[in-house]
């Protein structure tokens, strides 16, 4: 059986109507503070102070993504976070998510610090990154030799 989490309500929230129970908007949390107070002191009795410990029961794998081979191998189920990249890696990322006959899109993944769509319309005048065809570099005894045979 899993416990419930407290709702974290400020110290007095029961002395003011502006900051009950039935006002979700003005429940704030305020931090107790004061030398005497029970509740800073965690007294028994007392409602429950924000700390380590009340965290979402969710457990799913966080798997950062820094390249587009890192989302072949995640699942639906894992909790996706785009790594400290570059915004041509993650260009190339937002478009092999939102390409239609890529199997990865039909996962239906999700990238939860990422909005694909906007990312992908903000930066449409990014060109996709192009091979560069190397040149041999010649030896420079090589192009001496070359010089020689001309002025003969």
């Amino acid at each position: 059986m899993k416990k419930k989490k407290p709702n974290f309500l400020r110290r007095t929230w029961h002395k003011y109507s502006k900051l009950g129970k039935g006002r979700k908007k003005k429940q704030i949390w305020r931090r107790p503070t004061g030398r005497d107070n029970k509740m800073r002191e965690k007294r028994k009795g007392k409602p429950a102070v924000v700390s380590v410990g009340y965290k979402q029961s969710e457990r799913r794998d966080k798997i950062m993504i820094m390249n587009v081979k890192d989302l072949a191998k995640a699942h639906q189920k894992d909790f996706l976070i785009v790594g400290n990249i570059g915004k041509r890696k993650k260009l190339e990322i937002a478009r092999e998510m939102s390409r239609a006959e890529s199997p990865i899109a039909g996962r239906k993944i999700e990238l939860h610090n990422m909005n694909i769509k906007s990312f992908v319309e903000k930066n449409k005048k990014i060109p996709k990154k192009e091979k560069k065809v190397e040149v041999k570099k010649e030896d420079k005894k090589s192009k001496d030799m070359k010089t020689e045979a001309k002025k003969e």
